[in-house]
């Protein structure tokens, strides 16, 4: 099966002064998912911020909003991060008090699911919910810091997801990784597609201009996961612009 790999930046490294501007330069660049790290403060130490930032630039982009709860309990929020404009909910499933129920209850918001799994989290503890979400997210660096480095491990633990989710019949279902820029073209090779020169392109213009730090989805079909309301949004944020 063939995949399409896609370049999802992460707003987390942007300058908030600019960050409009910056997410339309993205846009430029021909990417079609925007990562939006949400940090609580509880699961993470870190705090980022929460549904005003979304509802805002939500207003101006027709990106794929792919909104990363590193939040405890992410079923308190998931219905107001849909209605600010998250297209995908990913939430780990280390911070969930019952996952497939969180799952469920985003799909009712009418967004797609994701489930992260942390670098020390075995992959069975996804293994009930393959079934039920769109894309599953590796941790190839622990949450809630930035600068780190990729870590071995994760290239194994890619891989052995990948059969998995082959084995069952999910070929549908996609793998992010999330962490360690540095190795972001090994992940694509092993992931077993061609580096192409977009690629490389997207690569070298995103971290010379835009945002500095990238993260990487590794996507088959990713206008499946585009939902209806994505898909109208776009066509709202060309007319407007246009007028």
């Amino acid at each position: 099966m063939s995949r399409v790999y896609q370049l999802a930046p992460s707003i987390l490294s942007a300058d908030f002064n600019r960050l409009g501007e910056q997410i339309q330069r993205v846009e430029k660049a021909e990417c079609r998912w925007l990562h939006i790290d949400i940090m609580d403060g509880m699961f993470v130490p870190s705090i980022s911020f929460g549904m005003p930032v979304v509802k805002s630039i939500r207003k101006e982009s027709s990106l794929y909003f792919d909104v990363h709860m590193m939040v405890k309990d992410p079923e308190r929020y998931v219905e107001e991060f849909q209605s600010c404009g998250a297209d995908m909910i990913t939430v780990h499933a280390e911070a969930c008090r019952d996952l497939a129920e969180t799952v469920k209850k985003i799909h009712e918001t009418g967004a797609d699911a994701g489930v992260a799994v942390n670098p020390d989290t075995p992959l069975s503890a996804v293994t009930d919910v393959m079934d039920q979400v769109e894309m599953i997210l590796i941790m190839s660096v622990y949450p809630g810091f930035g600068g780190q480095k990729y870590i071995p491990e994760s290239t194994e633990r890619i891989r052995t997801l990948r059969r998995m989710l082959d084995e069952k019949g999910l070929e549908h279902v996609h793998i992010q990784v999330d962490g360690g820029t540095a190795d972001l073209i090994a992940v694509v090779k092993l992931a077993g597609g061609k580096v192409t020169r977009d690629i490389h392109d997207h690569i070298d213009l995103l971290l010379m201009k835009h945002l500095k730090r990238l993260r990487f989805s590794l996507l088959a079909r990713p206008v499946h996961l585009r939902t209806r309301n994505a898909i109208l949004r776009q066509e709202t944020v060309r007319t407007s612009r246009s007028e």
